[in-house]
């Protein structure tokens, strides 16, 4: 499906690839992972045929259809929703065709959040992630050999997403993606691609098997440095004690030559977890924030008739819900920022509000340098701390000299979050926090805030994020909220419970995350029905488990096998190579099925 062999680029003095190597077969599924800056789209660019490179062979099947989603716009025109979404395929279909392909797109567009009523809207009148949502569509629809998804979840909310999570697992276009979504990520991909020093290198499985991967060859590295450093240093002692002995200089000349043809290990780069603490907040009162009777209407569209919501100190809530069910205007409010019509917003004592959303970059002066911009609040932060914190948001070194004014959209949302977060209220309400962070920005992020001691209420597609933080979930649907202990899947085991002990309810059910963004097996009856669902989950977890086991098998085997392959293709070994790689390619076949069957039982 696609080769790349030895390929090298720079530009100007900054190598980016240099004899980087891949070879990905049909229906496989990788997530490209790397440093910021390591080039990932540089490669993407490349792969299209809108770069080239310096050096090296890439290689596809004739007619191979390519499809791509770039990371922040996407090249929308100016027709209806959904005449774009349909646009690769003008005039090109029969009457019948068209109609089956006119009805599909309709389906994938309410699949990602659009209505019925949004179909002839034209595209132009629509925000920059919804334009994205049209081009996610467009790709979905034309089903293109090999997609290239650059970080698709950044404008997508928690159930679009897993529906698009879903779409993907039923596509058989082999996959690169690049996304600092872990749990999509590791619901989505067979393996992890890693671009770390200027090579590509291929590890089977999902992210925490790829991290506990590269941590034992970085600990290998590192022990064959010290023993090369040893040995060497051992041989320039003996050097030194006996060049002016003539007897002696046949051994000195041997290690002299021995040192020179020496191929140098380079101390692998220091990989470690940041944890930062941000500042404390001032203790406030039990009761944070309630709000009573509120009425809330856009127009004739009403969000809210009555609603009533509380929030104590400590809990961190996350909010979930449908495509337009409030979320956002509810995370408004609270914050004090959207008036509502009717009904009250109460503050409790000591209580200061923080407001976070995508757009929240607008009231960062231009002419500052993020450095300046970042110290400017009114705690005295050490410049060590600021520093530290905005490494963590991805400005390191002398990004921190660069201009407001220079930064992109992204750029900006990390700087605003990172300056709220510097001298952070005691209730932080945040719009998708997470959205152009790397991984280990979230994992730092995460670790942070489970140690903030205010209230935090958030909106975050993110389902690592949500898991990891949420001590409560608000479920945000037909103008009520209502609260659940416990996190996301704490959730939704709840309500499926609720759901089932409660025929009358009128509620639409959330989706499931599962491993793989499939729907709850909502029931409505008696408690025997209740107990055969309990049974079948308990079958259900069984095979789970004995899928999980046979996967990590398989896992195990395929590294050995690549550990032989590289010892045998230093012997030049032909046979016994040829023999490995179909032993390899079996194996993987293997895998690919176990995390079908893997995905069906989600």
């Amino acid at each position: 499906m696609l080769n790349v062999q030895d390929l090298h680029k720079a530009f100007g003095q900054q190598v980016i690839f240099d004899g980087a190597s891949l070879q990905m077969n049909a229906g496989d599924r990788y997530a490209l992972m790397g440093p910021n800056g390591a080039g990932k789209s540089t490669l993407f660019r490349i792969l299209r045929g809108t770069d080239t490179p310096d050096d090296g062979v890439i290689s596809y099947p004739r007619g191979l259809k390519v499809g791509y989603l770039p990371q922040e716009t996407a090249d929308i025109g100016d027709g209806t929703v959904i005449e774009e979404t349909l646009a690769a395929f003008h005039g090109d279909a029969d009457p019948a065709t068209a109609e089956r392909r006119g009805a599909e797109a309709k389906k994938i567009l309410m699949g990602l959040g659009f209505r019925v009523s949004d179909f002839d809207r034209a595209a132009t009148a629509l925000s920059g992630g919804w334009r994205m949502r049209i081009a996610i569509a467009r790709l979905l629809l034309e089903d293109p050999d090999l997609l290239l998804l650059d970080e698709p979840t950044n404008h997508l909310d928690l159930d679009s997403l897993l529906w698009f999570q879903n779409k993907l697992l039923e596509s058989k276009s082999t996959l690169l993606l690049i996304s600092h979504d872990r749990a999509f990520v590791n619901a989505i991909a067979h393996g992890i691609l890693d671009l770390r020093e200027r090579k590509l290198n291929k590890y089977p499985g999902d992210y925490e098997n790829f991290l506990a991967a590269r941590e034992r060859e970085e600990e290998q590295r590192l022990e064959a440095y010290k023993r090369q450093q040893r040995e060497i240093a051992d041989a320039q002692e003996f050097i030194n004690r006996f060049r002016a002995q003539a007897a002696k200089a046949p051994q000195v000349q041997s290690r002299i030559k021995w040192i020179e043809k020496q191929v140098l290990i380079e101390i692998p780069p220091e990989i470690r977890k940041v944890k930062i603490n941000f500042p404390q907040p001032e203790k406030p009162g039990v009761r944070v924030l309630s709000l009573q009777g509120i009425h809330k209407a856009y127009g004739d569209v009403k969000v809210y008739e009555g609603l009533d919501f509380e929030l104590e100190r400590g809990q961190k809530v996350a909010l979930v819900g449908p495509n337009g069910a409030g979320k956002s205007t509810l995370l408004k409010i609270l914050a004090g920022v959207l008036p509502f019509e009717k009904g009250e917003r109460v503050l409790g004592l000591n209580v200061k509000a923080g407001y976070f959303s995508q757009h929240r970059w607008e009231s960062l002066r231009p002419d500052r340098t993020v450095l300046q911009e970042a110290m400017d609040t009114r705690r005295m932060n050490p410049d060590l701390l600021v520093r530290t914190i905005l490494g963590t948001f991805l400005f390191r070194d002398n990004a921190v000299f660069k201009q407001v004014a220079v930064l992109s959209g992204g750029e900006k949302s990390r700087l605003a979050l990172a300056k709220l977060l510097l001298d952070p209220p005691n209730l932080l309400l945040l719009d998708e926090p997470t959205t152009h962070l790397d991984m280990s920005s979230v994992e730092a992020l995460v670790d942070a805030l489970r140690d903030f001691p205010g209230t935090l209420v958030f909106i975050s597609h993110d389902l690592y994020f949500v898991n990891a933080l949420a001590t409560h979930v608000a479920h945000v649907d037909k103008g009520r909220a209502r609260l659940y202990a416990g996190n996301h899947d704490d959730f939704l085991r709840q309500a499926a419970y609720a759901f089932s002990s409660s025929p009358a309810e009128d509620s639409s059910p959330p989706k499931s995350p599962g491993q793989k963004g499939t729907e709850v097996s909502w029931v409505k009856g008696s408690a025997e029905d209740l107990r055969r669902l309990r049974e079948a989950e308990k079958e259900r977890s069984k095979r789970r488990k004995k899928i999980n086991q046979k996967i990590r098998s398989l896992e195990e085997e395929i590294a050995d096998l690549n550990g032989d392959l590289s010892s045998v293709f230093i012997q030049s070994d032909y046979k016994k190579l040829m023999e490995l790689d179909q032993a390899l390619k079996g194996r993987e076949a293997e895998l690919a099925e176990a995390r079908a069957a893997l995905a069906k039982e989600a």
